[in-house]
C-alpha cells in the first residue's frame, strides 16, 4: 500500500484532513457518517457498517454505506435495509457467533479474507441479505471502537477491500488494517468526547430547568413564569432570524448566540432564590408571614363588642324611655364601623389605585377608632399598618419593592460568579438586564439603549408580556390580550421596550401563537 513516498505522503495528508474533520464536526449523525466514510476511503473499502453499543445489551446498527449499491453513508432509519441490531448475549452467554459481537467481546480486530468460505462465524444473515441485494460481501475487517478508558463503545466493520488497479475484491492488507485501527481509535475518542459534551449539555439544561422550577415553586403565584420566559424569548429569536426586511433584517443570531439567549432566559430570575417568600407571595398589603387583616378584623370585632356593651349599659341605666334614641345611636355607630371595616378590607387587596383622599381616610379610620387589648387602649391601626394599607398601587411597600427589584442585582452577581465557555459569557449581562429600559429609567443600573444588548431587550419584552398575561397573580385579575397589547404599545411609545422587536412581535402575531397555548380562552379577545 505504501509502495511509494508519494502514496505515503498522500495517506498522511488524508489522515490529517480526516482528523481535522472529525475534531470539528459536532452533529452526532454527521460525525458517525464521517467516521464510516473516512474508514472506507482510507482502506479503499466498498462498504461498511458502524455499530454502537446499546445499553450493554445490543450492537445497534447505526450507519451503513456501500459504493456498489450506491448507498451513501446513512442512518439505519434512512437505509431501510433488512439489517437488525445484534444481541450481545444469548441465554445470558456472550454471543460469539457473529463476527461483530465476537469482536466486541474479545476486544480484538478480526480480519476475514472470504466470509463465504469462513467456518468460524455465522454469516447466514449476511448471505441472505446479499442474495436480496444481488451483492457478495467477501472480505471483512471488524474493529472494536475503544474510548480513552479502553471501554468498547461500538464496532466498525468494513466490507470488500478493492484493489486499486484491477477493481476486484481482495482481502484487507496488514497496512490497511493498521490505518483502520488508527482511525477507529481516533473516531472512538471523538465519539466519546462528543457524547460527554452532549451529556454535560443535557445536565446543564436539566440544571437550568431545575433552578427555574425551584424559583417558580417557591412562589405559588408565579408558578410558570420562569419556564414560559424561554418560550417567548425563543419565539422572538426565531422570528428575528427569519425576517428579511425592516430594521431587524441584518440581525441574525448564531447557534451559539441562541444558546446564550436561551440560558439567560431560563436564569433571568435566579436571584429570586434569596428573595423572602413572604415578599414574593405577598398577595395583600398587610400580608407578611400571614395576612394581618385578620388581626385588624379581630380589633374591629372588639370595638363592636365594646360598643354593644356600652349600648346595653346605657339602656339599663336610662330605661325604656331612651331606648329608641340609644338604639339609633348604636345602629349609626355600628354602621360606621362596619363601613370602615369593609373599606379597610378592600384597601388591603391592592386592586385599585389609591388617591390622597383614600390615604387620608385610611389614616382617619386607623387613628380615630380605638380598641382595648385588655391592658390599654390603642388606635385601630399602627403607623406601619397605615403605611402598608396606603400603598397607592399593588401590594408592596417601598422596602418590599426594593427587595423584589434587588433580585436583578443578585441575578447578575450570582451568574457573574460562574465560569462560562466563551459563547456563554454574556449570560449575566442578558439575564441581569431584563428590567432595564431603553430610556434609561429601568433598574438596577439605569442603562439605556446605547448599552442595552438586543438579547436583553428580547428577554425584557418576554418578561413584560408573560407578567401582564399571567392569570395566576393574586393581586390582579387576568388581563385580556387587547388590554396587554394596549399597555405594551404605550410602553413601546414611551421608550420602555424596544419598538422594532415589539413591532415584529405584533406583525408576526407571536402574541397569538403564545396565547393559544398558554392563556385562558377568555383572555384571547384579538386575532
Amino acid at each position: 500500500m505504501f509502495e511509494s513516498t508519494d502514496k505515503y505522503a498522500e495517506l498522511i495528508a488524508t489522515l490529517i484532513r480526516i482528523g481535522a474533520a472529525l475534531s470539528s464536526e459536532k452533529n452526532p449523525d454527521k460525525l458517525l457518517k464521517l467516521i464510516l466514510a473516512s474508514a472506507m476511503e482510507l482502506t479503499n473499502a466498498d462498504g461498511g457498517t458502524l455499530y454502537l453499543v446499546e445499553n450493554e445489551v445490543n450492537l445497534k446498527f447505526a450507519i451503513i454505506a456501500n459504493n456498489t449499491l450506491k448507498i451513501k453513508p446513512m442512518t439505519a432509519a434512512d437505509a431501510k435495509l433488512p439489517i437488525n441490531s445484534l444481541p450481545l448475549y444469548i441465554d445470558n452467554e456472550p454471543n460469539l457467533k457473529n463476527v461483530a459481537t465476537y469482536c466486541y467481546h474479545k476486544n480484538e480486530t478480526i480480519n476475514i479474507e472470504d466470509a463465504y468460505n469462513d467456518k468460524a462465524f455465522d454469516f447466514i444473515g449476511m448471505k441472505n441479505t446479499d442474495a436480496k441485494l444481488g451483492y457478495q460481501s467477501r472480505s471483512f475487517l471488524t474493529i472494536p471502537l475503544r474510548d480513552h478508558e479502553n471501554t468498547r463503545i461500538g464496532v466498525l466493520q468494513l466490507i470488500n477491500a478493492i484493489d486499486e488497479e484491477t477493481g476486484k475484491v481482495i482481502p484487507f492488507s496488514k497496512e490497511r488494517l493498521q490505518v483502520a485501527e488508527s482511525l477507529a481509535s481516533q473516531a472512538a475518542i471523538t465519539l466519546t468526547k462528543e457524547k460527554l459534551i452532549l451529556a454535560q449539555k443535557k445536565l446543564f439544561e436539566a440544571f437550568l430547568e431545575l433552578i427555574a422550577r425551584a424559583i417558580d415553586e417557591k412562589s405559588q403565584h408565579t408558578s410558570n413564569h420562569c419556564k414560559r420566559i424561554p418560550v417567548i424569548t425563543n419565539m422572538i429569536a426565531d422570528a428575528i432570524n427569519n425576517v428579511n426586511e425592516g430594521a431587524l433584517r441584518d440581525l441574525h443570531f448564531t447557534a451559539d448566540e441562541r444558546e446564550e439567549l436561551n440560558v439567560a432566559a431560563w436564569l433571568h430570575d435566579c436571584g429570586k432564590i434569596v428573595t423572602p417568600e413572604h415578599v414574593m407571595n405577598k398577595s395583600t398589603k398587610l400580608e407578611t408571614i400571614f395576612d394581618r387583616i385578620e388581626v385588624i378584623n379581630t380589633r374591629f370585632e372588639i370595638i363592636k363588642r365594646d360598643l354593644k356593651i356600652k349600648y346595653l349599659e346605657k339602656l339599663l341605666a336610662e330605661g325604656e324611655k331612651q331606648a329608641d334614641k340609644l338604639r339609633a345611636e348604636y345602629d349609626s355607630q355600628l354602621s360606621a364601623i362596619n363601613e370602615a371595616q369593609a373599606y379597610i378590607n378592600k384597601a388591603n387587596t391592592g386592586g385599585e389605585f389609591l388617591s390622597d383622599d383614600d390615604k387620608k381616610r385610611i389614616r382617619d379610620i386607623g387613628t380615630m377608632n380605638i380598641f382595648s387589648d385588655g391592658e390599654q387602649e390603642k388606635p385601630l391601626l399602627s403607623d406601619k399598618e397605615i403605611a402598608n394599607l396606603s400603598i397607592a398601587r399593588g401590594t408592596l411597600n417601598d422596602e418590599e419593592r426594593q427587595i423584589i427589584q434587588n433580585h436583578v442585582k443578585i441575578t447578575h452577581s450570582m451568574l457573574s460568579s460562574l465560569p462560562y465557555p466563551d459563547y456563554l459569557k454574556r449570560v449575566p449581562e442578558i439575564a441581569g438586564s431584563h428590567h432595564e429600559r431603553l430610556d434609561g429609567k429601568g433598574y438596577p443600573r439605569g442603562i439605556n439603549k446605547s448599552t442595552l444588548s438586543m438579547q436583553a431587550r428580547i428577554v425584557a419584552i418576554a418578561d413584560v408580556f408573560e407578567a401582564l398575561t399571567s392569570a395566576d397573580r393574586p393581586y390582579k385579575t387576568a388581563k385580556t390580550l387587547k388590554e396587554v397589547l394596549g399597555l405594551m404599545n404605550d410602553m413601546r411609545n414611551a421608550g420602555h421596550i424596544d419598538p422594532d422587536i415589539y413591532d415584529l412581535f405584533i406583525r408576526e402575531k407571536l402574541y397569538l401563537v403564545y396565547a393559544k397555548k398558554y392563556l385562558l380562552p377568555e383572555q384571547i379577545d384579538v386575532d
